[in-house]
């Protein structure tokens, strides 16, 4: 591949530009806080109630499994059908669940299947809102400018997972409703913020609904090598190396810091990601793209094993900071990359198989962690998880030449 262009200046706002892409932007700030807020008060909860590790596994479990059963439907759904309506229906959705989970807050039951239940719900209306607002920003700003809009959404994502989890955590000390209360009032914001968007163009799909259309996703990806390796790298590095499920585990029982303490925790990866985030707007990946996706990986492992180790406030604090810093450069050159190598006419169901990849990560990846911890300990399953991330990003590099080889994140084009 050649060597990048560096003639034309972009402006780093430029995705702002776009009134459609200002008000996605800041609805999916919204959402992403309020299911922030939401997640550190379900895990605190459960696991107050419970004292089970297994059940925290079992809160990404519940969630990630809509996604993965109804994977041949969502991407297609994204595809033929206008992607801002159904982001809208499916961010309603989301409300109607937070709602369930004031109520059985407000009821004080404690039996905690009804709250896996209502996270099964949750699971269902994420794994049609996935494909459909990660398809949608392509349409939202020209090509040149993907790359930036993808920073800031990234961004927007991180600031709510900063803030988000701190917000819970206090408003969980406050009184236990709090939390779903607040991000109820947030979600229904992002609501209206979604409604009040501008007309998108897209170029759906017109072919008729049939098997090879809905896997269409999947042999794409197949194909792609480049697509195929970034996917799966992120699917085995965070399904390995994530932390997040036990967390609620450190802050109670290894760091003893409490409710707050463990906002503070989930804060600490975005806080390094936002200051990646930020970085990366205004200084993107021009070169070696690949290379740097395989070293920023491999550091996202060490500094999970750094952190399964301490027993220390502040050295756990510094190394998810720094989990997150690294995770971020991954995110941005991942996402990149499938975009703007993915045409818009499959993208929704290249975008459905990237979901599902996603939550076999991240939900799947809090399930493992939770099993892990029951059988092995916390601090045990983490080291372990973040080693085995490390040995991932060194085999994936042998595997996947084509992506360790990438230089330009849009070089094809």
């Amino acid at each position: 591949m050649s060597a990048p262009d560096h003639a034309t200046p972009r402006s780093s706002w430029g995705a702002f530009r776009h009134r459609g892409f200002a008000f996605y932007w800041v609805a999916r700030l919204f959402a992403n806080f309020s299911v922030n807020i939401v997640s550190v008060a379900v895990g605190w909860q459960v696991y107050d109630l419970t004292k089970n590790p297994l059940d925290l596994g079992i809160i990404g479990l519940v969630q990630f499994l809509p996604a993965l059963a109804l994977v041949l439907v969502t991407g297609s759904v994204a595809d033929r059908y206008n992607r801002r309506v159904i982001m809208a229906i499916c961010m309603v959705g989301e409300a109607l669940c937070m709602a369930g989970l004031l109520a059985f807050t407000i009821s004080g039951s404690s039996n905690v299947n009804i709250v896996f239940a209502v996270l099964l719900g949750f699971g269902v209306a994420r794994a049609f809102l996935g494909p459909a607002s990660g398809s949608l920003a392509p349409n939202l700003v020209p090509p040149e400018e993907l790359g930036n809009a993808i920073a800031w959404n990234s961004s927007a994502w991180q600031i709510a997972t900063i803030v988000g989890p701190v917000a819970g955590g206090l408003l969980y000390g406050l009184a236990p409703q709090a939390p779903y209360l607040v991000a109820l009032s947030m979600i229904a914001i992002g609501v209206i913020l979604v409604v009040l968007m501008p007309h998108t163009v897209q170029n759906t799909s017109a072919a008729k609904a049939s098997w090879e259309t809905v896997i269409a996703g999947f042999r794409y990806v197949w194909k792609e090598k480049i697509v195929l390796g970034a996917i799966s790298l992120d699917l085995f590095a965070v399904l390995l190396g994530g932390a997040n499920a036990l967390l609620p585990i450190y802050a109670r029982d290894v760091l003893a810091v409490g409710p707050w303490g463990l906002g503070l925790l989930r804060a600490a990866p975005a806080v390094g990601a936002i200051s990646v985030a930020a970085w990366l707007a205004f200084h993107p990946v021009r070169d070696r793209a690949g290379i740097i996706l395989f070293i920023f990986v491999a550091l996202f492992g060490t500094f999970t094993v750094i952190f399964g180790l301490s027993t220390i406030t502040w050295v756990s604090v510094i190394a998810l900071a720094m989990m997150g810093a690294t995770d971020m450069v991954s995110v941005y050159i991942r996402e990149t990359l499938i975009q703007l190598w993915t045409p818009d006419a499959v993208r929704g169901r290249v975008n459905a198989v990237n979901m599902v990849f996603i939550g076999a990560s991240n939900e799947l990846g809090e399930f493992r962690a939770g099993v892990s911890a029951a059988l092995i300990g916390a601090v045990t399953a983490v080291v372990v998880g973040g080693a085995g991330t490390v040995a991932i990003a060194l085999i994936w590099a042998r595997l996947f030449p084509e992506l360790r080889k990438a230089r330009r994140l849009d070089g094809h084009r």
